[in-house]
């Protein structure tokens, strides 16, 4: 059974496209690829299964969201962001957030991830502390993934990939470089560089290793070092999935 989408007007779907090639050529130019993907994941990845409360529903654009310990730095999205959201007051928050990660992995060479518009923006901000933390190792992964989110174990790999974009900042994370040489290009190097250990400048948080010593995680590392177009395959699925958590029915 495949979910059933909200209905939007013809005027709504030509705003959606025509926002997509303004925030092609913005975050093309501005570099912000990863930032943006990262205002997506943090906004959709609060939603809770069993609550049913959280997720995709544009309620980053509230200060008391962005000032989450784990949101560091997004308040920066959200102000860059602006100025074209301004331009398409048709589109709720909810939708315009997530289209940005949608266009953030196109434009840096990945893969086309569906994108279905209808998001309502909600009113509250979620309780803060649903984000994963990347001190922690797999248990803690599948804590947030799989039984907060409702998530597989397959999303996790795949979704961890996307750390082949952008790097992470002392003063917003505590942790400070790159996961690989080419932090603005998505590829499959993220489980390429895991794969070899450890270098000189680039990160491996203990999430990432994690995924090393598990026995579910680790044969999707491998294949996905493998396998580039299999990576895409399943990363398209695992984002689409994180950007409709609690959206639409199945």
């Amino acid at each position: 059974m495949g979910k059933c989408y909200p209905t939007v007007s013809e005027e709504y779907k030509k705003a959606v496209e025509k926002a997509k090639r303004k925030l092609r050529g913005f975050i093309a130019e501005k570099n912000c690829a990863p930032l943006m993907l990262r205002l997506a994941w943090h906004s959709a990845g609060t939603y809770d299964v069993s609550t049913k409360t959280g997720g995709p529903f544009g309620t980053m654009r509230h200060k008391a969201e962005q000032g989450h310990g784990a949101n560091n730095g997004l308040e920066i999205a959200v102000r860059l962001l602006e100025p074209i959201k301004d331009q398409f007051p048709i589109l709720s928050y909810a939708d315009f957030y997530q289209l940005a990660g949608v266009v953030a992995v196109e434009v840096t060479g990945g893969p086309d991830v569906p994108f279905h518009p209808g998001r309502p923006d909600k009113p509250e901000p979620p309780v803060e502390g649903r984000l994963p933390d990347a001190t922690k190792g797999t248990d803690h992964l599948r804590d947030v993934f799989v039984k907060q989110m409702g998530l597989s174990d397959q999303d996790i790999v795949a979704l961890s990939g996307a750390h082949t974009l952008g790097r992470c900042h002392k003063e917003r994370s505590g942790f400070e470089g790159p996961w690989t040489a080419n932090p603005l290009i998505f590829d499959n190097s993220y489980f390429t560089e895991l794969l070899t250990g450890e270098k000189e400048g680039l990160l491996q948080l203990p999430t990432d290793k994690a995924l090393l010593s598990d026995p579910s995680f680790r044969p999707l590392v491998d294949k996905y070092a493998a396998d580039e177009d299999a990576f895409f395959v399943d990363y398209a699925e695992a984002h689409k999935k994180l950007s409709e958590l609690g959206f639409a029915e199945a």
